[in-house]
């Protein structure tokens, strides 16, 4: 009982901190709001274009002046900017740890589920937000790599065409889908405002780390030095991109056969407890009486959620 009161009080107090400072921000807010209204106003356009972000991790001045001494708070905020979320580091990190409290201090109540056990359950759940950014990432970064190449056609024939190559890339950005058009779009509007052409793309390669952007990057600026025609290396490039995601359609579809084998391993034990609670219910009952049972059925959960983790990481297969 004195760890649920700890676990409730640590719960009610996070809370009402949260509450405070989120009632104090948006009072200040509302203070200084009409001073600055006519300096947003002229930023309006800058701010829309994406080339000025705002750099603060939180609105909340004591949380932002926090997560400012972490090292771990780049690459959130890295990971934020290639999912193309709006959320700051702060809204990041204050929903994963108000998830994890509350998922700690439910479980703490339920007397099954040993306290470690209970520690792990809001470990994982407090991660949730930031797996979410990261799935969002990843497919984003899988959608600009199928239409990639499909943008690289349409630059070399614009080349061809006659257009310069910030003319032609501007309007390669103009018709692509999303995220193709946003990224190229950036990087031709860095380049119109005096930005020079290794920094823009090195600033693309940043926002995308694929290999298909680091290969456009190479491929621009050795053209920058040596000369040559860089329709055709567009063209050559854009084949080979082509080729290469039709290889990893096949890579995913061969690696199926074992995400499948590894959600059926999982959802196996599962399968056969209810299935023997329902045959032989005192059986299955002693794992719950037992003073180790629920240590053995917490252990046995973990592990399986571990072992589901690694396969997914061995079928991962990176071409």
């Amino acid at each position: 009982m004195n760890i649920v009161s700890i676990l409730v009080f640590f719960v009610v107090t996070f809370l009402a901190i949260g509450i405070t400072i989120v009632v104090a921000s948006m009072v200040m807010q509302k203070i200084s709001g009409e001073q600055e209204s006519e300096v947003l106003t002229d930023l309006a356009y800058a701010e829309d274009s994406g080339l000025f972000r705002n750099e603060r991790l939180s609105t909340i001045s004591i949380w932002d002046s926090l997560l400012a001494r972490f090292d771990f708070v780049e690459a959130m905020k890295a990971h934020l900017a290639q999912a193309e979320m709006s959320w700051t580091v702060g809204r990041l990190t204050s929903l994963m740890l108000l998830i994890g409290t509350v998922t700690l201090a439910i479980f703490a109540r339920i007397s099954v589920v040993p306290l470690w056990a209970a520690l792990v359950i809001g470990g994982a759940a407090a991660f949730t937000p930031y797996a979410f950014v990261l799935h969002k990432r990843t497919r984003r970064f899988t959608k600009f790599r199928e239409n990639f190449p499909d943008s690289l056609d349409s630059l070399a024939r614009a080349l061809r065409a006659g257009y310069s190559f910030s003319a032609a890339l501007e309007s390669v950005a103009n018709e692509s889908p999303v995220p193709v058009s946003t990224e190229l779009r950036k990087t031709a509007t860095e380049v119109n405002l005096g930005m020079a052409w290794p920094q823009a793309l090195g600033n693309l390669g940043r926002r995308m780390p694929v290999l298909e952007v680091n290969l456009f990057a190479a491929a621009v600026q050795l053209h920058s030095r040596t000369g040559g025609k860089l329709s055709e290396v567009m063209g050559g490039l854009s084949e080979t991109m082509r080729e290469g995601v039709a290889l990893q359609g096949e890579v995913r579809s061969m690696a199926a056969h074992g995400k499948l084998t590894g959600i059926i391993l999982t959802c196996l034990p599962f399968a056969i407890a209810g299935m023997m609670a329902f045959v032989n219910p005192g059986y299955m009952q002693v794992l719950f009486e037992h003073p180790y049972g629920k240590h053995l059925v917490s252990a046995a959960l973990v592990c399986l959620g571990l072992a589901q983790l690694v396969i997914r990481k061995i079928v991962d297969i990176e071409v």
